[in-house]
């Protein structure tokens, strides 16, 4: 695959591009959710519905800011970090020109998300009157690609890093997708997403293709040291422990029965997240690997077996 092969999508960026062609949404004061309940396990629980269900406003208030930090995060440290690598030509796997400059879009891009998503929790704190708890600092992501850069030898580790962003572009984009399609929350927070999910598409082609491009100039050794090193960054990311934490905190802020509390703390313990080949993220994931030419690898495929469909089953 060489250069003459790769187009720039400056003109579709131009045309396209939320920050070329959306005006500022504003939050409505009505009686739509802020965030959806299904996205939120803790005010479903049998203990919050029966005992304090009139905190759930505060819940969600509270979960739509961790989003919004989650978010932030992501596209500032995580996303920004790897296209700006890239467009500044500082990158140890060589992409073309035309390439470079598609970076910088997304740097543009995920910038521009982040800042409106600030906007959105400031609008959020004006409406409201509830400014928000102590945010967490990182993100499953902040967690994940070190440990995987950690074990990639020195020649291995931005190629590691772009596999995971790309892994990670796709996944937020599915969950961005179906964030914008519940009819229970406010009319501009479901814009938003959607604005976010029209970037996001043109993000993750990009970063699909670009692993595809690595991956086809990758030696069977080198292969073979990312294939072992993706289980373990899948371990590491597609966890729920950060999102626990911040439940058990928000817990301690409720205004109930110390009896209520620890039922409530116990159900959120009992909360099960299993990741297995039918979680719907585990879907998106194999789907980009599939498109991006790594599945197609042996050692790829036998490394994440556990996560793919079982031969002649029904999954």
């Amino acid at each position: 695959m060489n250069s003459a092969d790769y187009r720039s999508f400056a003109e579709d960026w131009e045309q396209r591009a939320t920050i070329r062609t959306r005006p500022r949404r504003l939050l409505e004061d009505d009686d739509k959710l802020i965030f959806p309940l299904c996205r939120q396990p803790l005010v479903l629980t049998a203990t919050f519905l029966e005992q304090c269900s009139q905190w759930r406003d505060f819940v969600l208030v509270q979960t739509f800011y961790k989003f919004i930090n989650d978010v932030v995060i992501f596209e500032t440290e995580i996303v920004d970090k790897t296209a700006r690598s890239i467009a500044k030509n500082r990158f140890s796997v060589p992409f073309p020109f035309a390439c470079r400059y598609n970076a910088m879009t997304v740097v543009i891009d995920e910038d521009y998300h982040a800042l409106v998503a600030l906007d959105f929790m400031q609008q959020t704190i004006e409406m409201t009157g509830i400014p928000p708890l102590e945010l967490p600092a990182q993100i499953e992501l902040s967690v994940a690609i070190p440990v995987a850069l950690s074990l990639a030898p020195e020649h291995l580790r931005d190629a590691v890093e772009l596999i995971c962003v790309a892994i990670a572009e796709n996944t937020v984009t599915q969950d961005v997708a179906a964030f914008s399609k519940d009819d229970s929350v406010k009319q501009s927070i479901r814009g938003l997403m959607a604005d976010h999910l029209f970037d996001e598409g043109r993000h993750a082609g990009f970063w699909t293709h670009l692993v595809r491009r690595y991956w086809l100039t990758a030696s069977e050794e080198d292969r073979t040291t990312i294939a072992q090193i993706l289980p373990v960054f899948l371990q590491h990311y597609l966890t729920n422990e950060l999102q626990k934490d911040f439940d058990l905190q928000l817990i301690e802020h409720l205004d109930v029965s110390p009896n209520t509390r620890a039922a409530l703390q116990a159900e959120v313990h009992a909360l099960a997240f299993p990741i297995t080949r039918q979680h719907p993220l585990v879907g998106n994931i194999m789907g980009l690997l599939r498109h991006s030419g790594l599945l197609q690898s042996p050692c790829v495929s036998q490394a994440l077996s556990a996560y793919l469909p079982v031969p002649g089953g029904s999954s």
